[in-house]
């Protein structure tokens, strides 16, 4: 019998940034990986952990209020290098809201005080008086696109490679509560385009960052639970490291599917 896949997913500061209940991104990721024989690892790393280069194959980043961001991004600064040179090797990595700041270059407060970010994601974020709060509707980069739809394994029913009835993947469905407007540098890719709601500024209708296999966003909600696609392109992602290109069996989660189209159908 063949030994079963292991993914190690690293939760970064669980108990600092995870204010709008982003913990449920874990809960979906161990949920579909459970359903398919997949072992699930969980690390919690947290202030003054050490984190070594390689040993996860996803990291999660939730998010958190600006004091939190303060004390988590002194910390996260000792963890730039071995968090930086894990994704330059293959490594998976899905931030949301403070936790997508902490990433960028900087995030500058209302009050004109400057948070140091890693600079993983080209990006900077500036502080307003404006709190935006909205159901975020994006459709994803097509440049993103068909590696999704390359997730799963095709059979004879299931055409082309997406389960029988399945509907479009070409957007994700969140809710963003944030106050920050972020601007994505010249070359920076966006996770997708804004259909209803602000995005990363409420300006240039663009929503998140991606670097190499590091996405950011605004989508709290929580995201995964309600977008199986991309919970399972992150799975998927992630393994190739250490597995090369692995194809997810499609799974039987109409409820899920249920729970992405009734909250796009709210706000459409």
């Amino acid at each position: 019998m063949a030994k079963p896949m292991t993914l190690n997913i690293c939760h970064l500061y669980p108990n600092l940034m995870d204010t709008y209940g982003d913990r449920g991104n874990i809960t979906a990721l161990q949920y579909r990986c459970k359903q398919r024989n997949i072992e699930v690892i969980y690390s919690p790393l947290t202030i003054n952990d050490k984190l070594s280069t390689n040993n996860y194959d996803l990291f999660f980043f939730g998010g958190g209020q600006d004091r939190a961001q303060e004390i988590v991004g002194k910390d996260l600064l000792s963890k730039s290098k071995a968090l930086k040179e894990s994704i330059e090797n293959g490594a998976t990595l899905l931030s949301i809201c403070g936790g997508y700041q902490l990433l960028q270059k900087y995030f500058k407060t209302i009050e004109d005080k400057t948070i140091k970010g890693i600079g993983l994601f080209n990006a900077y974020t500036k502080g307003s008086d404006t709190r935006i709060m909205n159901n975020l509707l994006i459709e994803i980069n097509p440049k993103l696109l068909s590696d999704i739809k390359k997730t799963y394994q095709s059979t004879t029913n299931y055409e082309p490679a997406l389960p029988a009835g399945r509907p479009s993947t070409n957007y994700l469905i969140g809710f963003e509560n944030h106050s920050g407007k972020t601007y994505l540098e010249e070359g920076t890719m966006p996770l997708g385009t804004v259909i209803k709601g602000s995005g990363n500024n409420g300006e240039d209708k663009l929503e998140g960052a991606v670097y190499k296999n590091a996405f950011g966003c605004y989508l709290h909600g929580s995201l995964l639970p309600k977008n199986p696609h991309f919970a399972d392109f992150l799975i998927s992602k992630a393994f190739q490291r250490r597995y090369g290109i692995v194809k997810l069996a499609p799974l039987n989660d109409s409820i899920e599917w249920q729970a992405h189209k009734s909250a796009i159908a709210r706000i459409s």
